[in-house]
């Protein structure tokens, strides 16, 4: 969907903002400090229920204030959805034309977005923990029972560990075994789909912004040349030592292999940045292809760490995806648009539509 009205009521440093967007290209320009990254957080907020900075809720909330208030009006084919967002003493609540909603996942499936922010190294540099909440994303978009089935994952991943923590003999971890075993090789191979289903995009978005092949290779978590069956079983004494389930797709990852290194080893940080930035187009694509319509982008700042040439690749690689972007700059002419976008000042926390 698009956003064709947003504002914000004590979220950080934004006392009471409204934004009205253009259904292309948005530009909110201002010096440090001033707002814009808030600003963009407040939006990911609205679409994800929480900060992509991974801040707590209580940081979110203006000092002196008690609770954060967000609307947004996203339009669709025609058809306009009101949600609301408050967050506060009384937890997150979220509302959809006025009706209570189901929380962070209503949010993600009314306001599909990506993020280009300050974090984003860690999709290439961090743990594989962020690499797997990137598949989860893709996942939840493209495979429409995916949320279902990583909920009953996860709690068979707990109820197994509880039965571990409380020294259950192998008789007694076979009854959790068979559903965890089922379940994960579910999604294991919701994931396996996802990743084929948007390699292609990956590699032509890597070559474009790094001049050079990119390759991806899940790591499903356990031995694969093993089913989870027998690496459970083979594993019982090793868990049950430590309390926890030490295989299955909740220790997966994605190997990023660029010009034939690793590459969260050998890559510099602005070559970090480029193939992240891959990664997070090449999800966009994918799950725009699959819902048929236009996703949010979001862009904090994208000239940090790059240099003229490789802003220009990826701003033309944004620009060919053809979603609502809303990027933020020092300066108002800092990116390159093929039409005027809309623009934005903000200072202190308040802002003003300049063009």
């Amino acid at each position: 969907m698009l956003v064709q009205q947003f504002s914000a009521r004590n979220f950080r440093c934004l006392g009471n903002i409204e934004l009205a967007p253009d259904k292309n290209y948005n530009l909110i320009y201002g010096a440090n400090a001033s707002g814009k990254t808030s600003l963009l957080e407040a939006l990911a907020y609205l679409g994800r229920g929480k900060s992509f900075l991974g801040a707590p809720t209580t940081s979110l909330i203006r000092h002196g204030e008690e609770e954060f208030v967000l609307f947004g009006r996203l339009e669709q084919g025609g058809r306009t959805t009101a949600v609301g967002v408050r967050n506060g003493r009384e937890g997150l609540e979220v509302h959809v034309d006025g009706e209570a909603a189901g929380g962070a996942a209503a949010l993600a499936a009314l306001l599909p977005l990506q993020v280009i922010g300050p974090e984003i190294h860690d999709l290439v540099g961090g743990g594989p923990e962020h690499r797997r909440r990137y598949l989860d994303w893709i996942a939840f978009h493209v495979e429409h029972d995916y949320l279902e089935l990583w909920r009953r994952f996860r709690r068979a991943l707990r109820q197994r560990n509880a039965a571990l923590k409380a020294g259950e003999d192998a008789s007694g971890l076979s009854g959790w075994n068979a559903e965890f075993v089922d379940l994960g090789v579910r999604v294991d191979e919701a994931r396996r789909r996802v990743l084929e289903t948007s390699t292609e995009s990956l590699e032509k978005q890597g070559h474009a912004l790094l001049g050079s092949t990119v390759r991806f290779e899940y790591l499903p978590g356990w031995d694969s040349q093993r089913s989870l069956e027998g690496m459970l079983e083979d594993n019982a004494a090793r868990d049950r030592q430590q309390g926890s389930t030490q295989a299955g797709p909740h220790r997966a990852d994605l190997r990023l292999i660029y010009d034939e290194r690793q590459a969260r080893r050998l890559v510099s940080r602005g070559q970090q940045k480029l193939l992240a930035c891959a990664m997070i187009l090449a999800a966009a694509e994918t799950a725009q292809a699959e819902r048929a319509q236009p996703l949010l982008l979001l862009l904090d700042d994208p000239a940090a760490e790059l240099d003229d040439e490789s802003l220009r690749r990826l701003m033309e690689r944004v620009i060919a995806l053809e979603c609502q972007v809303i990027a933020t700059s020092l300066e108002p002419d800092a990116l390159q648009f093929p039409h005027a976008p809309a623009v934005f000042h903000v200072e202190h926390g308040e802002l003003e539509r300049t063009g």
